[in-house]
């Protein structure tokens, strides 16, 4: 890949794909990165066209950024690689990239599921600082009254602290075991563990939206490429 610019070697390495920009210079700092044969650990080094650049004597190459989005189906584990005899979510995608899932969604939860090489964009958009929204459809096994509604509004406390519950409501023109929630954490298993606090099953838990993104339009178990302006809505989060 030709470099159009002066390019840092922290950049250059989030670029490859290897780790987010932050995380870069602790690589370079820790001496794990050579170029042209010599261990930098200077923050701030420039990257020419000629240099060649090795973590653990694999040269790295800056990577062209790909953004997914999966309308991921129930019986997938977001796992990157085979675990037991579970389908894993890559199995779904067709495409000649090295790619991870940002964040993840438990083998029985479905929907929006986000994939890129972005190791800055992935740690941004599932560091609980930066609170990006999460959109839940929730079923229940049971029709869900007002008073219970109002308790979780209320919010609970979990062993990870404090949840605050940006948004519940029924869902118009469904029975009323029909939730939609939004949360703006990742919790394991959050969305069972609140309902099972007021005694509610989760039946069936889809998610219809992550940051602003969702899966409109796809049917369960498409793909598509995000589109220009989705990738900056997300990047400007």
């Amino acid at each position: 890949m030709y470099i159009k610019e002066k390019l840092k070697l922290n950049s250059y390495l989030s670029k490859s794909g290897i780790s987010s920009r932050r995380n870069a210079d602790n690589l370079i700092k820790s001496g794990n990165i050579k170029v042209n044969g010599k261990i930098i650990k200077k923050l701030g080094y420039i990257i020419s066209n000629n240099d060649i650049v090795k973590y653990k004597d694999k040269r790295l190459y800056p990577e062209k950024k790909i953004y997914l989005i999966l309308n991921k189906p129930k019986g997938y584990v977001s796992s990157m690689k085979k675990q037991d005899n579970n389908n894993i979510v890559l199995d779904l995608i067709k495409i000649n990239y090295k790619i991870f899932s940002i964040g993840r969604l438990d083998i029985e939860t479905s929907g929006v599921l986000l994939f890129t090489n972005d190791g800055y964009l992935s740690n941004k958009l599932t560091h609980p600082k930066f609170n990006i929204k999460k959109i839940y459809h929730v079923v229940l096994n049971k029709k869900i009254n007002n008073k219970d509604l109002l308790k979780i509004k209320n919010s609970f406390s979990f062993k990870e602290g404090k949840l605050k519950i940006y948004n519940i409501s029924y869902i118009k023109k469904l029975p009323k075991n029909n939730i939609k929630l939004e949360l703006h954490i990742g919790w394991n298993k959050i969305v069972k563990r609140i309902f099972n606090k007021i005694k509610y099953k989760v039946l069936y838990l889809k998610r219809i939206n992550f940051g602003g993104i969702t899966i409109k339009g796809l049917k369960i178990g498409e793909y598509r490429y995000l589109k220009k302006n989705e990738i900056l809505l997300l990047k400007n989060l």
